[in-house]
C-alpha cells in the first residue's frame, strides 16, 4: 500500500487531525512498523507515554525471508503478521494505517495518506521516531524496475513468484529452442545477501523441486545467472567465506558475473558491460534486481523540513544519539539512518529503535540517557541451498551445514509469533528434508498487479470467460 491516494476538488485544504485520547501522555509517533518501528514501539510498552505506530501497510514485514515468498517456500503471512495483532495486548499503543507523505516541524504534525481514503489526516506528537526503512534503487533507471522488480514487499515477492513459476509453464509451451531457452534465463542482480538466496534458491527449485514434473522440458536445463558490479560475493563477509560461496555457487550450476554492470534491461533482456568494456545481451524472460537501496520518499520530506544533510542513497545524517540536528525530539532510526557507515540490516534496525525509545524514557525520568547509540555487531548470516549457509558471527567463521542450522535458528528466534514459527518450521520441513514447496499458487491479479490483467480472447479475437484462470506474466511473445 502506497502514497496513491487520489485528491478531488472537494477535499479540504488542510490534513484532517486525528485527536489523541483527551487524557493523552507524552505522545510518540513511531512512522513504520518494520523492524526498527517495530521494536521501538515494544521497548516503550511500560512507560509513561502513548504510542502510536504509523505504518503504510497493517503487517509487520520479516524482509529477511521474503525470497522464499517468491520461491515458494513460505507463505506472506508467516512473515507477515498484523502489527496491530502484534501490539494487541500493549495498551499504551494504537496502529494507524497510512504512508507519511509531509512534515510540520513547528507545530509537531505528521500529515499521512491512506489507501482508499482522499482526504489526507494529520497526527500530533511530542517525540517522534522514524523507521520508514529504504526502498530499491536502481541507480538512475528506475524504468527497469518494470522489468527487474525489487525484494522489498510481499508485492515485490508474489510478483517475482508468478514471474518464476510461470517462466517454467510458459517453457513447456515453446516450441522454439532460443525461446524456451530465454523463458528459462533467470537473471539476479546484486550479489549480497538478497542476491546470493535468490539465485540459490532458484538453482534449487530447478535443479531439485520441479525435476520431473514437466514432460516437455528439462527445469534442470534453467541457467541461472549472478550480476555484481564488485569483485566477490558477499562481500561484507569477508575474503574466506566470500570465495567458499563462490565455489558452492558454481556447485549449484549458477553462472557468478563479477565486475560486471547493467547498462539495460528491457521484457526480453539484460545488457551487461564487463570490465574490459565489452558488451553482452543476455535473453532472459525473469530478471531480479538485488542491488542497490534507497531512503524512503519521507525522508527527503523530513530533510527538506529540517535542513537535515542527507547521504547518496537520501539517509538522514544524524547525531551520535540519532536525533536530528537543531531537533532532539525527531530520532532516525535503522536503514533511513546515515551513522558510522553502518549497514542496513535488522540489527542495526533493531537496536537503534530500542535505543531511540530508552532515550525517550530516560528523558521523561529526568535524565539523559546514553549520549551516543553504540552498535552491538550480532553477526551476518546468509542461506546458499538447502543444508548451506554461511556464516560470521564473531570470531565465529562457518559454512555448510554447521552455518545453515545457525541460521534456522536465528531466523525462527526472531519471526514474530508462535503460530507463524510453528508454520515455518513446518513448511521449511517440506522444502528442505523433502522436495515439495508448499506455496506455489498464482492468481492473475498478483502476477499483473501493477499492470491490466489481458482478458483472453479466442481465435477471431472475442473476449471469452476466464474464471479462475492462471495467467502468468507474459513480457514478450
Amino acid at each position: 500500500m502506497g502514497n496513491g491516494a487520489r485528491m478531488d476538488a472537494n477535499e479540504p485544504a488542510a490534513p484532517t487531525p486525528l485527536a489523541w485520547a483527551p487524557n493523552a501522555r507524552h505522545r510518540v509517533l513511531i512512522i513504520g512498523s518494520g523492524f526498527g518501528g517495530l521494536f521501538a514501539a515494544k521497548a516503550l510498552r511500560r512507560a509513561e507515554v502513548d504510542v502510536t505506530v504509523l505504518g503504510g501497510t497493517p503487517h509487520h514485514l520479516f524482509q529477511p525471508l521474503l525470497y522464499q515468498v517468491a520461491t515458494g517456500i513460505l507463505s506472506q503471512g508467516e512473515i507477515a503478521p498484523a502489527t496491530r495483532e502484534i501490539l494487541r495486548r500493549q495498551r499504551n499503543a494504537r496502529v494507524l494505517l497510512g504512508t507519511a507523505v509531509g512534515i510540520d516541524t513547528a507545530a509537531r504534525r505528521v500529515t499521512a495518506r491512506a489507501p482508499g481514503r482522499t482526504a489526507p489526516y494529520s497526527i500530533g506528537y511530542d517525540s517522534l521516531i522514524v523507521a520508514t526503512g529504504a526502498s530499491q534503487s536502481y541507480f538512475g533507471h528506475p524504468e527497469f524496475a518494470a522489468h527487474a522488480p525489487g525484494l522489498k514487499s510481499i508485492d515485490d515477492a508474489l510478483d517475482l513468484r508468478g514471474r518464476i513459476f510461470g517462466a517454467f509453464e510458459l517453457a513447456e509451451l515453446e516450441e522454439d529452442p532460443a525461446a524456451r531457452a530465454r523463458r528459462l534465463t533467470f537473471v539476479v542482480v546484486g550479489a549480497g545477501a538478497t542476491g546470493v538466496e535468490m539465485a540459490g534458491q532458484i538453482a534449487e527449485l530447478a535443479h531439485r523441486s520441479l525435476r520431473g514434473e514437466y514432460r516437455r522440458i528439462d527445469p534442470r536445463s534453467a541457467r541461472i545467472i549472478l550480476v555484481d558490479g564488485g569483485d566477490a560475493v558477499l562481500p561484507a563477509f569477508g575474503d574466506s567465506l566470500s570465495a567458499r560461496t563462490a565455489r558452492k555457487l558454481d556447485d549449484l550450476g549458477i553462472e557468478v558475473r563479477l565486475k560486471t554492470m547493467v547498462t539495460d534491461v528491457d521484457a526480453r533482456s539484460v545488457t551487461l558491460k564487463h570490465a574490459d568494456g565489452s558488451e553482452e545481451r543476455v535473453e532472459s524472460m525473469v530478471k531480479v534486481w538485488a542491488a542497490g537501496v534507497a531512503a524512503s520518499s519521507f525522508a527527503a520530506e523530513l530533510a527538506a523540513a529540517t535542513g537535515a544533510p542527507t547521504d547518496r542513497s537520501g539517509r538522514i545524517q544524524v547525531l551520535p544519539d540519532c536525533t536530528i540536528p537543531g531537533h532532539p525530539e525527531i530520532f532516525v532510526v535503522g536503514d533511513v539512518m546515515a551513522l558510522d557507515q553502518l549497514p542496513g540490516v535488522a540489527q542495526v534496525a533493531i537496536q537503534s529503535g530500542q535505543y531511540a525509545a530508552s532515550q525517550i524514557t530516560a528523558r521523561l525520568q529526568g535524565h539523559e540517557g546514553r549520549p551516543a547509540f553504540k552498535y552491538h555487531d550480532k553477526g551476518s548470516l546468509a542461506t546458499v541451498a538447502r543444508f548451506s549457509a554461511v556464516a560470521h558471527v564473531g570470531p565465529i567463521k562457518a559454512t555448510g551445514l554447521l552455518a545453515w542450522l545457525l541460521w534456522l535458528f536465528v531466523h525462527l528466534l526472531y519471526l514474530v509469533g508462535f503460530e507463524q514459527r510453528v508454520t515455518t518450521l513446518f513448511h521449511w520441513a517440506v522444502s528442505f528434508a523433502g522436495r515439495g514447496r508448499a506455496e506455489r499458487a498464482v492468481t492473475a491479479r498478483q502476477v499483473f498487479g501493477k499492470n491490466p490483467v489481458p482478458a483472453p480472447t479466442n481465435t477471431t479475437g472475442t473476449p471469452v470467460a476466464a474464471a479462475g484462470r492462471y495467467t502468468p506474466r507474459d513480457d514478450g511473445a
